[in-house]
């Protein structure tokens, strides 16, 4: 069989999904968490794996340098890359949603920041609202306590940044999960390789919560 290059971002997710592999049965070394290169290879599941920043993955997925990559809904759907979406991992739950301070009113001229422009900016379209959106890349929290916006739109897990900082969660926009994407001409290439690691991950996955 083929060797696979996996894209993995770093952070949570990349804990949740190593623990997916082990419990899908491959097998995964013990010191492979505790590593500082950014290209691990494991000989024993014969894959590479590229350690990136969550919104490089689905880059490196489309271009072909990984065949397959474990990437967050909210960074699939704000960097709208070509590539397939192969299955819904469901681990590193949590919500997109929007916030702002308690007293939060409607304005005339309503700016929100956010690390998804794409997707906010969507989302407010649909519903007949015209927002400034401002991009920002981080501590997104800041917006409406300094008067850069009125709302953010951010990734919310347990509600506890938001708590700490005064603001409250005034909308859900859509629920995220963790996703398996694939490069198309790998997907057609290494068929047999991709579609066993689709099967290990499904094995695992309680029947009925993929989406």
């Amino acid at each position: 069989m083929s060797r696979l290059t996996v894209a993995m971002p770093k952070g949570r997710i990349f804990e949740e999904a190593v623990e997916l592999l082990r419990k899908a049965g491959l097998s995964i070394p013990p010191e492979f968490e505790d590593s500082r290169k950014l290209i691990i290879p494991v000989d024993e599941v014969n894959m590479d794996f590229i350690l990136a920043k969550p919104t490089d993955v689905p880059t490196y997925v489309e271009y072909g340098v990984a065949d397959i990559g474990v990437v967050g809904k909210d960074v699939l759907l704000e960097e709208d890359r070509d590539v397939y979406e192969l299955l819904d991992l469901q681990i590193s739950h949590c919500r997109l949603s929007v916030a702002g301070l308690p007293d939060w009113k409607p304005t005339e001229a309503p700016r929100v920041a956010t690390k998804y422009p794409k997707v906010a900016s969507r989302y407010f379209r649909e519903k007949g609202a015209q927002v400034e959106v401002i991009k920002l890349n981080g501590s997104i929290e800041l917006a409406p306590l300094i008067g850069l916006a009125d709302r953010i739109v951010d990734i919310v897990s347990t509600g506890r940044t938001l708590k700490e900082n005064g603001l409250v969660e005034l909308e859900e926009i859509m629920p995220i999960t963790t996703r398996l994407i694939a490069n198309r001409v790998s997907y057609r290439m290494k068929n047999e390789e991709i579609d066993y690691i689709v099967d290990k991950f499904a094995s695992v996955i309680p029947r009925g919560e993929e989406s």
